[in-house]
């Protein structure tokens, strides 16, 4: 049976850190809940070998794997009737980043002389986000903080598991790539120059294909180094244009163009938007400021000027629906469904829907695409392989039949 440890809180605010074994973690919930304790995190036991690893852990940035941990937990204990101060006090020493620790600390003491949620959070040099603050401020003005944190820790965690299932799919795809070209590399440039000596001794004019095949060889032999440098230098200019605005912009709209991964980042960015979008609707930001907010958390740039224009126009006093339609890269569908959920009062509820749709979309369209790269790698792998051996290998059978 599986040991998990576990922090808890008890009705006086102070934590208790021990373990218990359990079947599942719902089961080791239930008995901390029977002990009058107020279950924060339960995890299975650490094997030893991970002390070090955690101590390594405790010395990185603040991430947004550690804000949406901390989110949840602060929700966990504002829901069981803690008060906001003694929460963060709490949430200070369960923290596992010293960085963390150190910003909730000071979080902490600027809400203890009065300083609201919100404001003490953006004095921590930028780590929240300006869609977290103002979701913060409209649940502190509502009276509904905890609810407005869970939401939060949500959203942040939809988005983390979406990244985490990109990150994951193109793992396999980039060892393959980098697999082919370090054996292409190593065949021509160590195996085919082996074969040279042998063709320079027969005196015979060699077929094209190995006459190609050998010079390959020999210029990655002595110019390797410039083939590695050259493509060091391509994606450092790729990445210097990308921080550049108008070299980003028309790199975004060729992104958006490519096959497969075009109809990705679209949806990905429907998503990202309708998601966002609704989120603050649903805490009460208004539509215009919420869209402002959303403008500066798409990561397209094409995306995001468009969605500049519809700000103006609805400040102009068109819907929303309008304007996303004359938008080239927002789907139909998605201008439809905003449509009917303006028109029957329940945009944000909609505007969840449609980042439903779109987020499955994109998981869909993912592995579509990686259906077809993958054996495509192999293919083209086989195929080069292929041809360095023929030509080699027919270039040794043409000696052959001088010999005889």
């Amino acid at each position: 049976m599986p040991v998990f440890q576990y922090k808890a809180a008890t009705a006086n605010g102070e934590v208790v850190i021990g373990t218990h074994s359990g079947t599942n973690r719902e089961q080791v919930i239930a008995h901390i809940q029977s002990l009058g304790q107020i279950p924060i995190r339960v995890d299975e036991s650490r094997q030893p070998g991970q002390a070090g690893s955690k101590r390594r852990w405790r010395r990185q940035r603040i991430t947004d794997r550690h804000v949406a941990t901390a989110t949840r937990e602060l929700a966990t204990l504002l829901r069981a009737g803690l008060p906001l101060d003694r929460a963060l006090s709490i949430l200070v020493t369960l923290s596992e980043s010293e960085r963390l620790q150190e910003m909730l600390a000071a979080v902490c003491e600027q809400v203890k002389g009065g300083t609201s949620l919100a404001d003490a959070m953006q004095a921590q040099d930028g780590v929240f986000s300006r869609f977290y603050l103002n979701l913060l401020r409209a649940g502190e003005a509502g009276g509904a903080l905890e609810v407005v944190l869970e939401r939060l820790a949500d959203h942040m965690e939809q988005n983390r598991d979406l990244r985490d299932t990109l990150i994951s799919a193109m793992i396999y795809p980039a060892i393959l790539v980098c697999v082919a070209l370090v054996s292409i590399f190593i065949l021509l440039g160590y195996v085919v120059p082996q074969f040279t000596e042998l063709f320079e001794g027969v005196g015979q004019v060699l077929p094209l294909p190995t006459r190609i095949t050998i010079a390959v060889g020999e210029f990655l032999r002595q110019y390797g180094w410039l083939v590695v440098l050259l493509v060091a230098g391509v994606f450092w200019l790729l990445r210097y244009q990308l921080g550049q605005p108008r070299s980003r912009y028309r790199w975004h709209a060729r992104f958006l163009k490519l096959p497969l991964a075009g109809s990705i980042i679209t949806g990905i960015e429907v998503m990202r938007f309708s998601r966002t979008l609704g989120t603050l609707l649903h805490n009460g930001v208004p539509l215009l400021k919420a869209l402002g907010i959303v403008k500066d958390t798409v990561g397209n740039q094409v995306i995001a000027d468009d969605l500049e224009r519809v700000a103006s126009s609805l400040k102009e006093g068109q819907s929303l629906a309008a304007p996303l339609a004359e938008v080239a890269h927002f789907p139909a569908f998605a201008v439809h469904m905003i449509r009917v959920g303006e028109e029957s009062g329940r945009l944000e509820d909609i505007l969840m829907q449609v980042a439903q749709v779109y987020e499955r979309e994109t998981r869909t369209t993912m592995q579509r695409m990686l259906a077809l790269l993958e054996p495509l790698l192999i293919l083209v792998l086989g195929v080069v392989i292929a041809a360095v051996i023929i030509s080699i290998l027919v270039a040794i059978l043409g000696i052959n039949q001088l010999v005889f």
